[in-house]
């Protein structure tokens, strides 16, 4: 891997980071600013909004640009946000900050990654791409276990300072080793290709994404109070359970991928039901220890099993522009992790704590129905295709 991709992915890794970890630090936030575990649970929702706003918004309004000068004025932005929830006195800086660090995200990541593909060598773009893109899975697996050890020794504040460290490291290497790309170098305009959205097929896919991702983001939102509070686990096993989780992920994306490649829809469908079981599971037996340990690696597995099957599933729909597929993904994803974050909170206001994994687990059960209405429909169509290819073969 070259220096150039390296100091991309360690910024990318940096920002997510930043947003991974909050579910590991989120009591403690809570208890320094005087606030409950569902108003700092608002925080994700508020990052979430501010990507799922500001990624278009600001993409379209900065696509003229050269690609290096803006990732470098996004990136001291970023710096800046982070460095501010550091420092915050209350709630509201903190909540202020998030948003306007979130405001940027998106337009980084998509740049990011049209810097990489434009300068990788031929037939190499996509592999190139997913190098980039293994930063935020290295911010699952090894950012927030490791945020949220640095935060239990030393305060949350000291987790954020760490990240902003991070993120002017990998300012300071994208200043040195990342090429110059103009704007040129992309095709059609953001507001040019925002026109896929009047696909119903794309905003089936997209609905799938934000639904069938809802229930384990609720989870993953609260998953320091859920192990802490209701299971009984100590506050120094948080940071340990959360690289559990990751190192399932990985292993879920993995085999989820390959899964997909034979079935798409088929296997989409499947791994959300044993999903939605597997959280169910973690509702029963949320009471012993040794089965939640096991459970927080299955369930990150099944979770981003998924995943893989979702993003073809947007590609294959948005072929008018498939340059927008990945943002349209990732908007889809944040809104799930917006709407989990409020839901969530309602919910512990109400029935409490633990029914978090049942509403989850019935939420990714409506994500099943959407699929299943999607994978009818796909069906539906090719049947109609066969049809009329006979109709016009046959003889009169």
């Amino acid at each position: 891997m070259s220096l150039k991709l390296g100091s991309l992915m360690l910024c990318v890794f940096g920002i997510t980071t930043g947003e991974f970890v909050l579910a590991g630090i989120l009591p403690d936030v809570a208890d320094d600013l005087g606030v409950s575990i569902p108003a700092a649970g608002l925080l994700v929702t508020a990052y979430a909004i501010g990507m799922i706003i500001g990624g278009p918004v600001l993409t379209a309004l900065t696509t003229r640009y050269a690609r290096k000068p803006l990732i470098v004025c996004l990136l001291v932005i970023v710096v800046v946000g982070n460095l501010a929830s550091a420092l915050a006195p209350v709630y509201s800086v903190l909540f202020a900050a998030r948003i306007i660090t979130a405001l940027v995200t998106a337009t980084f990541f998509a740049n990011a990654i049209v810097i990489a593909a434009s300068t990788a060598p031929e037939g190499k773009q996509a592999s190139t791409v997913s190098k980039l893109v293994f930063g935020m899975n290295l911010s699952m697996m090894m950012g927030a276990p490791i945020g949220t050890f640095i935060g239990d020794r030393y305060g949350w504040r000291a987790t954020f300072y760490v990240i902003s460290a991070v993120c002017l490291l990998g300012l300071v290497l994208v200043l040195r080793l990342v090429p110059q790309v103009e704007s040129a170098t992309v095709g059609t305009t953001a507001v040019a290709e925002l026109r896929v959205f009047r696909n119903r097929k794309v905003q089936l896919a997209i609905a799938i994404t934000a639904v069938a991702n809802m229930g384990l983001l609720m989870v993953f939102t609260y998953f320091s109070p859920l192990l802490t509070d209701v299971t009984g686990f100590a506050d120094g096993s948080v940071a340990v359970l959360l690289l559990v989780y990751g190192v399932g992920a990985a292993v879920g994306n993995f085999v989820g991928g390959w899964l997909s490649d034979r079935a798409l829809m088929p296997s989409q469908i499947g791994l959300l039901g044993l999903l939605s079981v597997g959280l169910m599971g973690m509702w029963a037996g949320s009471g012993s220890i040794a089965f939640t340990t096991v459970m927080v690696f299955v369930v990150g597995a099944l979770g981003f099993s998924v995943i893989p099957g979702m993003q073809t599933r947007v590609l294959n729909t948005a072929g008018s522009a498939p340059t927008l597929a990945i943002a349209v993904n990732a908007s889809a994803y944040q809104l799930a992790a917006a709407l989990a974050g409020w839901l969530g909170g309602r919910v512990i206001d109400g029935p409490g704590l633990r029914s978090v994994y049942a509403t989850a687990a019935v939420v990714t059960t409506i994500g099943i129905l959407l699929s299943c209405y999607a994978w009818y429909q796909d069906r539906t169509t090719a049947d109609s295709r066969v049809e009329e290819k006979a109709s016009e073969t046959s003889p009169t």
